[in-house]
């Protein structure tokens, strides 16, 4: 089998993680191949100002359809709400933390109005403006190391991310300060990874083997509030799910961009009905945007 990822370190970590745990499976060795995705070449624009629909995903998944590759490993959070017809996400593995952190010299509470955070994010840049208004926000791109190499080089004061992504990276060294999903709230599917293949692919059932149900159920219900409302990146919407005691919660927060709260939503229901709920949660803002 081939497999198409994107060239980042961490997207060739988290390729070769699936790829071991498949490799366990079929006892077969899996070759890695890397494809140069638009929003890698992007690097001097926040994603929200522009047309970031399939931007880290349309040419791995021409590749995919041309049968240049047999599947594809992508960060879930990354995916547009529609994929191609002929398409279909076969496995989400066991999902990481979706947890955002501070990656900073200082503490969240250090932070004040001299300080420069830098995000790419409308989302973490509203939560940013919500919680302390007074910071100065810069746009930031690059890989995590590039990321982080600014911040201990003092370029900047501080960095908001993902912790799967650390964790991945083996870079959870540089964390300060961990946030609740409940304060920052997190993308949709963050943490989680997606395979996908073609949908005539004869390997599916044995690539579906590796695929952890709980977390498919949980980042399908975050991203059915995104596909009932038609956006991605372009609205700061924090959406994160989570089954306990059988029962299955997604909890959503809708903010303008300067950081005031719109509409904040919890529904409970059953795991079989995940989708359904992340629908009723988009149609509830469906309202206010």
């Amino acid at each position: 089998m081939k497999v198409g990822t994107r060239g980042s370190p961490l997207a060739i970590a988290q390729t070769k993680h699936v790829c071991n745990n498949l490799s366990k499976i079929t006892g077969q060795d899996i070759q890695l191949e890397i494809i140069k995705t638009k929003g890698d070449k992007i690097t001097n624009s926040q994603l929200y100002n522009i047309n970031s629909k399939g931007l880290f995903t349309k040419e791995l998944d021409k590749a995919l359809l041309e049968e240049e590759v047999d599947f594809t490993v992508h960060s879930f959070k990354d995916l547009p709400t529609e994929l191609d017809e002929d398409l279909e996400i076969i496995a989400v593995p066991k999902r990481e933390s979706p947890h955002d952190v501070l990656i900073s010299n200082k503490s969240w509470d250090e932070m004040n109005s001299e300080c420069t955070l830098a995000t790419s994010s409308l989302r973490r840049e509203a939560f940013c403006k919500h919680y302390k208004k007074d910071l100065i926000l810069k746009p930031i791109r690059g890989n995590i190391e590039t990321r982080i190499n600014k911040i201990i080089n003092k370029d900047l004061d501080a960095t908001i991310m993902a912790e799967a992504g650390l964790k991945r990276l083996n870079l959870t060294q540089h964390i300060k300060t961990i946030f609740p999903v409940k304060y920052i709230t997190p993308a949709a599917g963050q943490g989680a990874l997606a395979i996908i293949t073609r949908k005539d692919y004869d390997k599916k059932e044995t690539i579906s083997k590796i695929n952890h149900s709980i977390s498919m159920a949980e980042v399908f219900g975050e991203k059915s509030v995104l596909e009932q409302l038609g956006v991605g990146c372009q609205w700061p919407i924090g959406t994160i799910a989570s089954f306990k005691d059988n029962k299955f919660n997604i909890y959503s927060i809708l903010l303008e961009p300067n950081g005031e709260i719109i509409k904040e939503c919890n529904e409970y229901g059953p795991i079989k009905n995940t989708c359904e709920l992340g629908r009723k949660i988009g149609k509830i803002f469906e309202k206010y945007i």
